[in-house]
């Protein structure tokens, strides 16, 4: 790892003294898109030891091999020319032949660009990369998961970019009490980086009969990612884990008429963590049933997860406080899932879990589709003894889902896990924002929505109260 870190390291500092690249966010895709190649390029050397057939997309010409070699590769003015005139207008005008790996090149290189203008610099930073072996006769052949994680904690001062993360621990807690299956088809329609896929893949390969390169492993894993650099950092990685077909489409469920989902488009499993807030485009609600029709990004997600479920199908969600209560839409939606699924588990994670990309309240909800809600076992996740809140330097571990994980398979009461019926989540509109009836009023912690009750409560008062001191001063 340290060596990694370090090759890293070098990079960043390397990229920031050349004026092309303007900030975090497009040194990583310069980055990524490098390390792409590179990879690329030794997988590329299995392949044609392992397939007789196999026949390469790339002209040999654009071969990284052939132009970023350590002695003999381009440098200087001459390197630069190469990439801006030849590798990438040839690359993102590449026609998809008949092999996957066509298909994937052209995906990877539709939305990305080359920042950098130095073609010293530029030199200097393949060298680094050159160091890097990432073919699977290298005993740690999931190297690239450290340079993903690096990239990753890079990714929280990059912005907006660090919405793409989810917590490695909560992606694998999820993973676990989903329990995928050999054959069972994974989706995660708004993917990211793709943490639920790669995790999905690590948990299946303890299992008996696990071939990566199993036609039914290859078709099984599923993403879709409507922005580039996410998109490219999730293809790399699902490479590198042995995924060599097309898994990651580029583009936005939300935009898919709702209707046109058939039987056939449906999945065993959704694993997903929906972007939240309305970053969509005008209209993308159209899409949807009236009923269903709202600005608000999880809940959509959340309509088109039940929508693509197959009968039987399982899922974990995600969501935000604001997405348990709420009238009109946001109640249609939740009646919705408690009619047409088993919500049968709502983990409610502690403060921070997501810093330091957000401070909202998040919780994972678990269901199972085809037979409707009876009632709602809640575990409001407590915080480890020895910490008081996590953060970038304390994320949160799979250790401390260990007591959740022993409670699953044995549910009963206590401090932290309660039941709800569905009829008094029917007397309460659907709201499924409830707080735990094992607190004492003396620490007491309030919902959301109580919260947002209270403080509504309290601008009225200040305001009635300056009502009161004008009518007086006047």
């Amino acid at each position: 790892m340290s060596n990694v870190t370090s090759i890293v390291r070098s990079i960043r500092n390397i990229m920031r003294k050349d004026e092309g690249v303007d900030g975090d966010a497009q040194r990583i895709s310069q980055m990524v898109w490098m390390l792409f190649m590179k990879i690329f390029a030794d997988k590329e050397e299995e392949w044609k030891k392992s397939r007789k057939t196999y026949k390469s997309p790339l002209p040999e010409k654009l071969k990284w091999q052939n132009w970023a070699a350590d002695e003999d590769g381009l440098t200087g003015d001459e390197l630069i020319t190469f990439i801006n005139d030849e590798l990438f207008p040839i690359l993102k005008t590449i026609e998809p032949t008949d092999t996957d790996q066509s298909v994937i090149v052209k995906s990877v290189f539709n939305d990305t660009y080359n920042y950098m203008k130095k073609g010293t610099l530029f030199r200097q930073v393949i060298n680094e990369i050159n160091k890097i072996d990432f073919s699977s006769k290298n005993k740690d052949r999931h190297i690239f998961n450290d340079i993903y994680e690096s990239i990753l904690k890079e990714l929280q001062s990059a912005g907006s970019s660090g919405e793409y993360y989810t917590p490695r621990a909560v992606t694998q807690f999820m993973v676990d009490m989903i329990e995928p299956q050999i054959g069972e088809s994974v989706l995660d329609p708004a993917c990211g980086t793709g943490g639920f896929l790669t995790c999905t893949l690590d948990n299946l390969s303890s299992k008996n009969g696990f071939n990566e390169k199993s036609r039914i492993i290859q078709n099984s894993i599923r993403g879709i990612e409507k922005k580039p650099l996410p998109h490219l950092l999730c293809t790399t990685n699902l490479i590198l884990h042995g995924i060599e077909k097309p898994a990651i489409t580029k583009g936005n469920l939300l935009t898919v008429p709702y209707e046109s989902w058939k039987s056939k488009n449906q999945v065993n499993i959704v694993l997903s963590n929906p972007p939240f807030g309305g970053q969509e485009e005008d209209n993308t609600e159209k899409n949807f049933p009236e009923k269903f029709r709202t600005k608000e990004t999880a809940e959509l997600f959340l309509a088109l997860i039940i929508k693509i479920l197959k009968k039987n199908g399982r899922a974990s969600v995600v969501l935000p406080d604001g997405s348990l209560f709420g009238e009109g839409v946001k109640a249609r939606i939740k009646q919705e899932l408690l009619t047409k699924c088993n919500l049968h588990t709502i983990v409610r994670l502690p403060k921070g879990v997501f810093n330091p990309y957000t401070g909202i309240n998040t919780n994972l909800l678990f269901f199972i589709k085809g037979k409707p809600t009876k009632e709602i076992w809640y575990y409001e996740m407590p915080y480890p003894k020895d910490v008081k809140n996590f953060s970038r330097s304390r994320p949160i571990n799979i250790k401390h889902f260990d007591d959740i994980k022993k409670w699953w398979k044995d549910r009963k009461r206590n401090e932290f896990a309660w039941k709800v019926s569905i009829n008094e989540i029917k007397e309460r509109n659907f709201n499924l924002d409830i707080k735990n009836p094992h607190v004492s009023e003396n620490e007491q912690v309030y919902t959301t929505e109580e919260l947002l009750v209270k403080i509504d409560a309290s601008f009225q008062k200040s305001a009635n109260l300056l009502s009161e001191i004008k009518k007086t001063l006047l």
